[in-house]
């Protein structure tokens, strides 16, 4: 009986462990697709502006607080778009969740 209970224990430890290491590297793959896509966005709206400010003839001056700003705000959507939807489906019974339709 106390061999069943203990490797029943040891094995929610493992499990515990593996589900931390995944919650880690889930947050480490929205962290890195959301700062990705806010440098993108940031070289693009820069280039916009030049391309704009070269057309119409008039200066562009682009702040680095600006800059700073619109990349946190960026990734603080990311993280949270992306780790929403992963809680909530992390709170899920995995038969209820293939069942669903």
């Amino acid at each position: 009986m106390n061999f069943l209970l203990m490797t029943v224990l040891v094995a929610f430890r493992v499990l515990g462990r593996h589900r931390m290491r995944s919650a880690l590297t889930m947050l480490g793959i929205i962290i890195g697709v959301g700062a990705v896509i806010a440098m993108v966005s940031i070289g693009e709206g820069v280039a916009g502006a030049k391309m704009a400010s070269n057309v119409a003839g008039w200066p562009t001056i682009i702040s680095p607080d600006i800059l700073v700003i619109a990349f946190g705000f960026s990734a603080l959507v990311g993280i949270f778009f992306g780790l929403y939807p992963a809680n909530k489906a992390s709170r899920l019974n995995p038969i209820d969740a293939l069942r669903y339709e």
